[in-house]
């Protein structure tokens, strides 16, 4: 089947960025070179085209019971304009995708998934719709979706775009009307530096990507480096950190499960998982060499596999070799020695925190 095209392709392609098929979708992976770009996110501005992410509304009388019952964050007790980070489930614990979720409403939600996941995600939310007074609107392709990060972000939205942001707090949105168009401005960033996130028409968003890259106040930024930088703060990738194999307790992520709410889809499992324990978990590593773990690579301690690469790196800011990894619990505590294997030699390595660079949010 042939890849897709979001509405910036062609301003990918007349500035030379690196395409390759992700998720789909034909995307821009490096523009300069992924050191660069990721420079340009940690100490000033950059821009990243995410039109390929996926956008639903919900809708409806029950809109806020639906979300809270398919999601594992609690939607309730606070007012609107609130983004929060969760799951959804399946009843074994597995995770079918995290995901963000936009309270507008106690009758109107906008969650943001991943664009690898669009066509499953529509289609388990609608699986578990029934008895449910909703209406369930997949509108990924009317939407565009730019991300501006990095401590300058800020600045560059207000004055380059002129739309205003000061106001909003981390995970925080508003929606705005500009010339008649509608455009959903938030606060969150998937870099670990402060960033905002515009949702709006694919003519808005040519228009706003025009702006941005003639100001010459942030750079274009592929998804390579987009990559690294989530990968430092220790910030999960669907199908690397969390899948239908690993659930959010094993990946470190159960503080986004809400077990006190009245339910959610595969609420029980995480109940257990975190009475129980769990038989592996996702750690963090740091390798004594240069030699860099990718996805996949074994781990193991005392001649015997423990576990496996999700993600690896020399990373860019902190100049070390390191990765997370899904390795056997009884191995997972900090500070144990374990090998890396990389190809046919192994590497020494120490069981660390997986957050491996400081976040900067604001606030």
């Amino acid at each position: 089947m042939e890849n897709k095209r979001t509405c910036l392709y062609d301003k990918h392609v007349a500035l030379g960025a690196l395409m390759q098929p992700f998720a789909g979708f034909e995307m821009p992976i490096q523009y300069s070179n992924i050191k660069e770009e990721h420079l340009a996110v940690r100490n000033h501005c950059g821009v990243f085209d995410v039109s390929h992410m996926g956008e639903v509304f919900i809708t409806g009388k029950d809109a806020q019971k639906y979300v809270n019952h398919i999601f594992t964050n609690d939607v309730t007790p606070d007012e609107p304009n609130k983004v929060y980070y969760g799951m959804m489930l399946y009843p074994d614990g597995g995770t079918v995708d995290d995901l963000l979720v936009y309270k507008m409403s106690e009758t109107k939600f906008f969650l943001v998934i991943n664009a690898a996941n669009i066509d499953k995600d529509v289609d388990w939310m609608k699986q578990n719709a029934t008895g449910f007074d909703i209406v369930i609107d997949h509108c990924s392709d009317r939407y565009g979706q730019l991300a501006i990060q990095g401590p300058e972000a800020e600045a560059v939205v207000e004055e380059v775009l002129g739309l205003p942001c000061k106001d909003l707090v981390f995970y925080t949105f508003k929606e705005m009307n500009i010339a008649g168009e509608e455009i959903i401005l938030s606060r969150t960033g998937y870099t670990g530096e402060d960033g905002f996130e515009i949702y709006c028409s694919h003519k808005l968003t040519i228009e706003y990507w025009d702006k941005l890259m003639a100001s010459k106040r942030c750079l274009p930024c592929g998804l390579g480096c987009r990559d690294t930088l989530r990968f430092e703060v220790g910030l999960p990738l669907y199908g690397d950190e969390l899948s239908a194999e690993i659930s959010p307790v094993m990946s470190g992520l159960s503080m986004f499960c809400k077990l006190e709410k009245e339910e959610f889809i595969g609420m029980d499992a995480i109940r257990k998982q975190k009475e129980e324990g769990v038989k592996q978990r996702v750690i963090g590593i740091e390798l004594k060499d240069n030699a860099i773990p990718r996805h996949g690579y074994e781990i193991i301690k005392d001649g015997k596999v423990i576990g496996e690469v999700t993600t690896g790196y020399h990373t860019i800011s902190t100049d070390k070799s390191v990765c997370m990894a899904l390795v056997d619990k009884e191995h997972s505590k900090l500070g144990t020695e374990v090998e890396v294997k990389i190809r046919k030699k192994t590497f020494p390595g120490i069981i660390v925190k997986k957050k491996f660079y400081d976040k900067h949010y604001k606030k």
